[in-house]
């Protein structure tokens, strides 16, 4: 086990390439920018330019805060690879980007996005359920974008798929402002954090 930081530190955002029909979510991809940059956070994310990627690298950027890209070379034209972050990655394909995502970051949010999103999301709720890690994972339900699949969990609660002590454990939001407070709740909540090397061999 290594020593859990006293505080979070860098916070991977999970979220889509594109802007989606509301705007709303373009505005909370912006607020958590701004939130994480004025808590002295680090962002880690895919890496791109385009869409709600885009949108809450450049407002952590803009708030003077620092951008970890993570992005595999496959994709690097396809989602517009920004350049302007502190650290720019460039990975040989998404199993080595997924894991490096994980290893630089102290806590996880899911923003609203397509199937990459979702299943970036649900990795992470499935090793937590597992015991491989205890990082904060807030699921950002803005505007109800999330509610289907929340329902779905509880769904499978329901039918004994989720049974007692294989509990998925995340924290949800309504609000981007709420985001960092509730990560940061959890973070002081939360155990140790096994070792990466210890988590997943592809």
């Amino acid at each position: 086990m290594r020593a859990r930081p006293d505080t979070v530190r860098s916070v991977c955002v999970y979220c889509g390439s594109g802007h989606g029909e509301n705007p709303v979510y373009a505005d909370a991809a912006r607020t958590l920018g701004r939130a994480l940059a004025d808590a002295n956070i680090g962002l880690v994310y895919g890496g791109g330019g385009l869409g709600l990627m885009g949108e809450v690298a450049r407002a952590t950027l803009e708030g003077g805060g620092k951008v970890t890209g993570i992005i595999p070379d496959f994709l690097s034209e396809r989602e517009q690879m920004l350049h302007d972050v502190s650290d720019l990655i460039v990975t040989a394909d998404m199993h080595e980007r997924k894991r490096l995502m994980f290893e630089h970051s102290d806590a996880f949010v899911a923003l609203p996005g397509g199937i990459g999103t979702l299943e970036e999301l649900v990795e992470q709720l499935t090793w937590a359920q597992l015991g491989q890690h205890t990082k904060p994972i807030v699921v950002a339900n803005i505007s109800g974008f999330w509610s289907p699949f929340l329902h779905l969990l509880e769904h499978m609660r329901s039918q004994a798929f989720i049974r007692p002590g294989l509990e998925v454990s995340y924290g949800i939001v309504t609000d981007a402002a709420e985001i960092v407070p509730r990560l940061q709740a959890m973070h002081a909540e939360a155990g140790p954090v096994p070792e990466p090397a210890t988590l997943i061999k592809f």
